[in-house]
């Protein structure tokens, strides 16, 4: 079996990768993975492990079926952008016409029917094109990245605070390792065809519950605060300079602000067999970034 990767480079794409990776000697009739990267520098930690790189723009329809070339599962996994549908449809309409079987999307928790926020309401169409495609799909669908938190290190180090706009809203937060294992279960197993699977890590909390459990892992106070959308838009603004991309980060964060997402679900267990990392254990792990 052949799976072709997208996303590898980043976190949860690369997580699945490395996942993925440690299956090839073991599984049945032998597991070969391809990944479509733009930057086959940057890939060579995949070429490393033993994938094959096609090196291309996902826009570009020759690259594409260069990619899609013997392939029975792929995995759709990228960024969020304004072109992102447009992409998306494009390449299950191609997958679809180059023999692949079955397509795994990267969706989010927060797509659901009726959703206005711009990167959710993307995800909800490009999933109905998927459905409605003929193709075999799984949606992995998860909700806020620990990893996010990364970001806050260095104002934790320094103040003993983090800053977001999220309110008093509540996330049952993952770890990106936990969703790439799922993942890679997804497209290495069988039985997926046809089901959403929503990830999430073991506990719902609030922002301010999260800075408790990681100044109880530090050793020292840490505080939320509830950051003004607006001042949280300008520090933002320094990184992100397309304007789609920050008005829908903003959208998102708005949304937990509002809310969030307040269950877990039993995804992480069902697939691995394991329960999922929880954030004290996500911070024990990369203590050097906040202390």
């Amino acid at each position: 079996m052949t799976i072709l990767l997208t996303g590898a480079t980043g976190k949860t794409g690369g997580a699945a990768a490395k996942a993925l990776a440690s299956k090839m000697g073991a599984a049945k009739g032998g597991l070969k993975l391809r990944a479509l990267v733009r930057n086959a520098e940057k890939a060579q930690a995949l070429k490393d492990l033993g994938i094959e790189l096609v090196v291309g723009d996902i826009a570009d329809n020759a690259v594409l079926e260069k990619a899609f070339a013997g392939v029975d599962k792929a995995l759709l996994l990228l960024p969020n952008s304004q072109k992102q549908l447009e992409l998306e449809k494009n390449f299950t309409d191609l997958a679809k016409k180059a023999g692949v079987k079955h397509i795994v999307k990267v969706s989010s928790m927060e797509s659901v029917p009726g959703a206005t926020a711009s990167i959710p309401a993307t995800h909800v169409a490009s999933e109905n094109h998927i459905r409605a495609s003929g193709l075999a799909w799984t949606m992995v669908r998860p909700n806020f990245f620990m990893q996010n938190l990364l970001g806050n290190g260095r104002t934790i180090k320094e103040m003993g605070k983090f800053f977001l706009p999220c309110g008093n809203g509540c996330t049952a937060m993952s770890d990106t390792r936990d969703i790439g294992a799922v993942i890679a279960e997804v497209l290495s197993g069988t039985g997926h065809e046809g089901k959403s699977y929503d990830v999430t890590g073991p506990q719902v909390l609030t922002f301010a519950q999260a800075a408790e459990i990681i100044g109880s892992v530090i050793g020292k106070k840490v505080e939320y605060v509830d950051q003004p959308m607006a001042e949280y838009r300008a520090m933002l603004g320094k990184f992100i300079t397309n304007e789609w991309h920050l008005n829908a980060v903003c959208q998102l964060f708005a949304e937990i602000g509002e809310g969030g997402l307040n269950k877990t679900t039993d995804t992480v267990k069902k697939l691995l067999g394991r329960e999922p990392a929880s954030l004290e254990q996500f911070v024990r792990e990369h203590i050097a970034v906040f202390k």
